[in-house]
């Protein structure tokens, strides 16, 4: 057996397969684009998604008010765009971090660039420490035609998961 410590916690958490999303968010006329790649299936009849929210994040608080969100999916060819929705998004008139949306009914961002996305109502979170598993049932969906891998965390440089390295507090 390995000494448990943060960087082998760091370099085996970063090798869980994991899609890369943008989560669409917004409240009271204030709207918000993130990357996130903690993301799954979990349940069947209704179909619901989850995702992994960092507690301090400004999507963290603009789901917990409206009680919608979206995951948008890109093929792994376009994968510069996770990187412009690192830090909080700059919203005009028709798109988040220059990148056109499209908002739903429920005023949930939805990225027209997207090759495949989900609209969600909020089913139910749990506050984990760090982050918050938000929990939320489709409501609407969308496929592009054609053929395309969904990127994932392990077709950029990008890495994250394993313990704190700054910026993530207990709430």
């Amino acid at each position: 057996m390995s000494e448990l410590t943060p960087e082998l916690l760091n370099t085996t958490t970063w090798k869980i397969p994991n899609p890369l999303a943008i989560v669409g968010s917004h409240h009271d006329q204030e709207f918000n684009g993130m990357t996130a790649s903690w993301i799954s299936q979990f349940n069947m009849d209704p179909v619901i998604i989850g995702v992994g929210v960092d507690n301090s994040s400004v999507t963290y608080k603009l789901i917990s008010q409206s009680g919608y969100f979206s995951l948008n999916f890109f093929s792994n060819e376009n994968t510069k765009v996770f990187v412009k929705f690192s830090k909080p998004a700059k919203h005009t008139e028709g798109y988040l971090n220059e990148e056109p949306i499209t908002l739903t009914s429920n005023n949930v961002p939805i990225f027209n660039n997207s090759v495949l996305w989900f609209e969600l109502k909020l089913n139910r979170l749990e506050n984990l420490g760090t982050h918050t598993l938000f929990l939320g049932e489709v409501i609407d969906c969308h496929l592009e035609d054609g053929e395309f891998k969904v990127a994932e965390m392990s077709d950029t440089r990008m890495k994250y998961g394993g313990v704190p390295r700054g910026g993530h507090n207990k709430n």
